[in-house]
């Protein structure tokens, strides 16, 4: 089994990629006072002993699983938060590439666990003077199996001369694909009720390194939208995925070791649009406003939470000096981190952490 260079540490996680939207976001700087270089799609690696777990698969994850030393071969599962596209966009490259890192004949398939079919799509912006159509009409809400077998089956011709003609495996025998049951007590509509207050966070998966545990979180209009906690014999993550302040993820985070949260800078949301946004404009701050989470909001869940230590990711904008998420953010009482891509973030406080070396002065 391949060994990374960081399985000499206690269980961690890496952060692959820290930012957030479905955007290219511009590199920053050269690593000089605060700034960043570029920071590639949302994507998670919770690592523990010669194994690890993804979580969402934003822009870059193949590449950046390379750069930490992560090999295919020791993937446990993949979990998806929720269906937006800067969470699963390199979903496709690791189905059609990915598969060729691992030997099916040796190891079980890769779990891809995610949320189910919607059911029903959420009604228009009350700013839309025309209701807009939906793509897809008689398949509009496809949830985590639906995208995994029509992403297959976009590439059939790909996927085909290389099964009937070079003998290779299907990425259909490497993924094996569960969408994720939302306990029916909980009261969960994917309309009226998307997250339902006072839900006890639920067991989705289970092996002899983590419990994982998720529950829902308010990412209007998505829906479902998940947060999940590894919890590991030396420590635990919860990663908020994308939501707006919710109580349901202080539940899922209680006492946990390492909170990694999703921020935004509304006063960047709102410079973007000028002073005087159109409807159009408008309806995207809407959007903003109530699905995302600013630095000072993401404290106070911390703090209810009593999260050891808040680390942001999922930062939007993905190009934002360091120093403006530390200001946003300086009153968290317990350790505070905005890390960079490949980042490599301990769970438990006696660890100590590991940032990427900064490029040297001059280099891009």
């Amino acid at each position: 089994m391949h060994t990374s260079s960081h399985t000499s540490l206690q269980p961690h996680v890496i952060t692959l990629g820290t930012a957030g939207g479905p955007r290219w976001w511009p590199s920053g700087a050269d690593g000089r006072a605060g700034r960043t270089g570029h920071r590639h799609g949302i994507a998670t690696a919770v690592v523990v002993g010669d194994a690890f777990y993804l979580v969402d698969a934003g822009l870059g994850v193949g590449r950046q699983l390379e750069k930490a030393g992560l090999a295919l071969q020791d993937m446990r599962g993949l979990f998806i938060t929720h269906l937006h596209s800067d969470h699963t966009v390199d979903l496709p490259s690791l189905l059609l590439m990915g598969l060729y890192e691992r030997d099916p004949a040796m190891l079980d398939p890769i779990r891809i666990l995610g949320p189910g079919e919607r059911g029903a799509l959420p009604p228009a912006s009350p700013r839309a003077e025309v209701p807009p159509a939906p793509v897809f009409p008689e398949n509009p809400t496809p949830g985590i199996t639906g995208m995994v077998r029509s992403l297959v089956q976009a590439y059939a011709t790909d996927v085909n001369d290389r099964v009937l003609d070079a003998l290779r495996p299907s990425p259909l025998d490497c993924f094996s694909i569960t969408d994720i049951p939302i306990p029916e007590e909980s009261g969960y509509h994917p309309n009226t009720n998307p997250t339902p207050a006072g839900m006890a966070p639920f067991v989705i998966h289970r092996d002899e390194l983590v419990t994982v545990t998720a529950i829902l979180v308010e990412h209007p209009p998505i829906a479902p939208a998940f947060a999940f906690r590894f919890d590991t014999a030396e420590g635990s993550v919860t990663i908020s995925g994308d939501t707006t302040a919710t109580d349901n993820l202080v539940t899922l985070a209680r006492g946990t070791d390492l909170l990694l949260h999703e921020a935004i800078d509304f006063d960047w949301v709102e410079s973007r649009y000028g002073a005087h946004p159109d409807e159009t404009a408008r309806a995207s701050i809407d959007h903003h406003r109530k699905s995302h989470t600013s630095p000072e909001q993401a404290v106070d869940v911390a703090e209810r939470a009593g999260a050891a230590h808040l680390a942001l990711h999922h930062l939007v904008p993905g190009h934002t000096l360091r120093e403006r998420w530390h200001e946003l953010a300086r009153t968290f009482s317990g350790r505070f981190q905005v890390p960079d891509d490949l980042t490599t973030i301990a769970l438990s406080s006696e660890q100590t952490d590991h940032a990427p070396e900064a490029p040297k002065a001059g280099v891009r």
